[in-house]
């Protein structure tokens, strides 16, 4: 609205997500860098994935949808109770919710990216800090009432988990959204009576979808990668599409490089050429390792 103070900490996030992105688009190394990889934070100890792949995409309509989202809620968010309490429950949620596929996935082959966890911590936050609103969805012209959404949100996330449905990272969301109302509670502990029943029936089911997949997780060996459950499984489409892209991309610079220093010399790379020539060894040397 016109007159209301500009959100900078949420542009900024938007903006370096965006950059970030971009840069994920255009270098295959940088994307396989900072995505989340289960295997890469627990055995090559990169915990820095848990926040960095909140940075990046998969393309440009799955960071706008994530920019939409993170504006239309955490600009409210930071206008009424300061940028301080959105960087929290931001990277608060972030954190949860790649912790909470961290846990599911650790022993599987499985990576994701995007900002999907912060983004529904911030929009939990949002229900319960200011009650009584609605929900409107992207191309979506009718409101859904908060407590519906918040209800909705936590079953429709506990059925993905289970079938792999839809290709969504259903658990980075429900991770992301239970932190970020945690963090929120211990700030402002007020929402708890504000919207008591709510409060109650959010709580409550997060609390027993927790326990279930507690009690049914079954843990696999450590080189073995689980089979995907679910009419779609757990790895979707554009994330395969994503990284034989990435592959072939690396393959075809690696390349032009090698005919260029049978050509030129070694000493005709720039510093750039040189340092991706030897990140694309050591991943050979590692990949050899394996075998």
């Amino acid at each position: 609205m016109y007159g209301e103070p500009a959100a900078f900490v949420t542009i900024g996030i938007i903006l370096v997500a965006g950059y970030c992105s971009y840069l994920g688009f255009k270098r295959p190394g940088f994307i396989d860098r900072y995505l989340f990889d289960p295997q890469a934070i627990i055995y090559r100890r990169e915990p820095h994935r848990l926040i960095t792949s909140a940075f990046l995409h998969a393309d440009w309509r799955h960071y706008i949808f994530n920019a939409f989202s993170l504006y239309s809620f955490g600009s409210h968010i930071e206008r009424i109770f300061g940028a301080p309490v959105l960087l929290l429950i931001f990277f608060g949620s972030v954190l949860g919710g790649n912790l909470l596929s961290l846990w599911l996935h650790r022993e599987e082959r499985y990576r994701a990216l995007g900002a999907s966890g912060g983004v529904c911590g911030v929009i939990f936050a949002t229900i319960f800090l200011l009650p009584g609103g609605g929900v409107r969805l992207l191309f979506f012209p009718v409101g859904i009432p908060a407590y519906v959404y918040a209800i909705l949100f936590l079953f429709i996330s506990f059925y993905g988990i289970r079938t792999g449905f839809g290709n969504i990272g259903h658990d980075a969301h429900l991770g992301g959204a239970i932190v970020g109302l945690i963090i929120t509670t211990m700030k402002y502990p007020r929402i708890v009576t504000a919207s008591p029943l709510l409060y109650v029936v959010v709580m409550a089911s997060s609390i027993l979808f927790f326990l279930y997949l507690y009690r049914t997780q079954r843990p696999v060996g450590r080189r073995r990668v689980r089979e995907s459950r679910g009419l779609f499984g757990k790895v979707s489409e554009w994330r395969q599409r994503m990284e034989a892209s990435v592959r072939k991309r690396e393959e075809e610079r690696l390349n032009r490089l090698l005919e260029k220093v049978q050509r030129e010399g070694l000493n005709s790379l720039s510093e750039s050429e040189r340092a991706f020539l030897r990140y694309a060894s050591e991943r050979r040397r590692k990949k050899n390792q394996r075998r």
